[in-house]
This record gives structure tokens, C-alpha cells and sequence, in this order.
């Protein structure tokens, strides 16, 4: 199995586990302060760019979905309240987050229709062809192995079944490239520092954007991977991307 530059990024270079060990505890001891910091490190944005990618699935009225990376359950809880499907299945490998996002299901009444579960992206417990769209929101550079991780969203996607994911990006004005790589190299880590007391995992963020293959890239480990007709669609000045393929 090919392995990426992303796949060798841990959050702890001196710990001896696996990349999949060490982001499980990672978001464990952030899941506190986990929805705070991103609405806090990204001025609020992430809330729109996440809606952006909800809405690319409108077109197909998909009844039932999974969330992969779901942590604390913000895109599932969004995707209920734009599309209305029947079911939401939301799987992390991090049981800290699930329960902060059971939490906030359980406040809005949303339990009948979104259901949290421990689960892996690269062993997704469910048979073949269940589910009529996925997304995945700032969550494949977590994958341990990548192609793995696409590949089982696309045995578990119904045919005709869409794939959405939002995910940052390097951006390539020299301006605003000036201005993220500061901020996510100096800035947020030392504010996830003192929010969550946990700085390596803001660290890990900026690394693992960096590693992450991107763009073009991005879209071509989607079609070998087997989806068609893949697309992508930049937000905010190349910050972050939308990246979307059917089954």
C-alpha cells in the first residue's frame, strides 16, 4: 500500500504508537475546548465552509449518511438541519469527542436521527452500498493510510452514491500564504496551547496541512481510488477545498 508524506505527520514524533493511537488520544484531550478552538482559531468560517459542502449533497436528497472523522458531531448535526435525511451515522476514533457530540445531539433533540459510533475509517463496520452520501470534514489527514480510508468510503457508498469532503489547503497567493503559514505555524498552536493546554496537536495541524497532497493531487488519489466525475472547489483565498466524486 502507497504511503504519503501526511501518513509519517503524528502529533508526537518522540512517541513509539502508530499515527491512528496517537490522534485517538490527541482528540481525547481536546474534545473540551475541541468546538470552541475552531470557531475561536477560525473566526467563525469553519461554520460556512462546512455548510458549502453540506449543500454539494442537495442535488442527490440523500435519506441516509455517514459523517467519517465525525468528532463532536458538527458536520452531521449541520447536514440534518440542510438536508433532512432519515438517518446521520457519524463514526470517530475518538471516544472523548463522541461523547462531546452526544452531548449536543442529545440537547437538540436530534438522537432519533443521528447516532454516534466508534469507528475507523479505514475498517468502516457497515456492508457495501449502505449509505447514499458521505462527508468528511477536516478528518482524511487523520487516516493512517489514505488510499485504505478512500477506498472503504467507496465500497460502503450506494452506486450513484456522492463523497464530499472538506479539507484545508495550502493557499498560493504569496500574501495570504504569508499570512497562513505564520498564523498556523505561531499563532494557533500557541493559542490551542492555552485554551486546551495541548499545543503539540495545533502543531500537528499546521504539519500535517503541509504534507497533505492537495488539490489536482487530491482529485487523482480520489479517481484511483474509483470515483468519477470528481470536482473541487476552493474556499476563502485557497485556505480550504471542497472535493467531491460519485461511486
Amino acid at each position: 500500500m502507497k504511503k504519503f508524506a501526511h501518513d509519517h505527520i503524528v502529533p508526537n514524533q518522540e512517541d513509539g504508537r502508530d499515527k491512528k493511537e496517537q490522534v485517538a488520544d490527541m482528540f481525547d484531550s481536546i474534545s473540551k475546548r475541541y468546538d470552541f478552538l475552531n470557531r475561536f482559531l477560525s473566526m467563525g468560517i469553519d461554520v460556512s465552509w462546512r455548510k458549502k459542502a453540506i449543500r454539494e449533497l442537495s442535488s442527490i436528497h440523500p435519506k441516509n449518511l455517514l459523517d467519517v472523522a465525525t468528532g463532536t458531531g458538527d458536520m452531521a448535526i449541520l447536514a440534518y438541519k440542510i438536508l433532512r435525511p432519515e438517518k446521520i451515522i457519524g463514526i470517530d476514533i475518538s471516544q472523548g469527542m463522541l461523547e462531546a457530540g452526544e452531548k449536543k445531539i442529545k440537547s437538540l433533540g436530534f438522537e432519533k436521527n443521528i447516532e454516534l459510533k466508534r469507528g475507523d475509517s479505514e475498517t468502516i463496520n457497515f456492508p457495501d452500498n449502505s449509505f447514499e452520501g458521505i462527508t468528511v470534514a477536516f478528518g482524511v489527514r487523520n487516516f493512517e493510510h489514505l488510499e485504505k480510508g478512500l477506498g472503504e468510503m467507496r465500497r460502503v457508498l450506494k452506486p450513484g452514491g456522492k463523497l464530499v469532503i472538506l479539507e484545508f489547503t495550502k493557499p498560493h497567493l504569496p500574501v495570504v500564504k504569508n499570512f497562513y503559514t505564520f498564523y498556523m505555524r505561531n499563532i494557533a498552536p500557541g493559542l490551542g496551547s492555552f485554551f486546551s493546554g495541548n499545543k503539540k496537536a495545533y502543531s500537528y495541524l499546521h504539519e500535517s496541512v503541509q504534507a497533505f497532497p492537495e488539490r489536482e493531487e487530491f482529485l487523482k488519489l480520489l479517481q484511483d481510488a474509483g470515483f468519477r466525475d470528481t470536482n473541487l472547489k476552493m474556499l476563502s483565498l485557497g485556505i480550504c477545498a471542497i472535493y467531491c466524486g460519485y461511486k
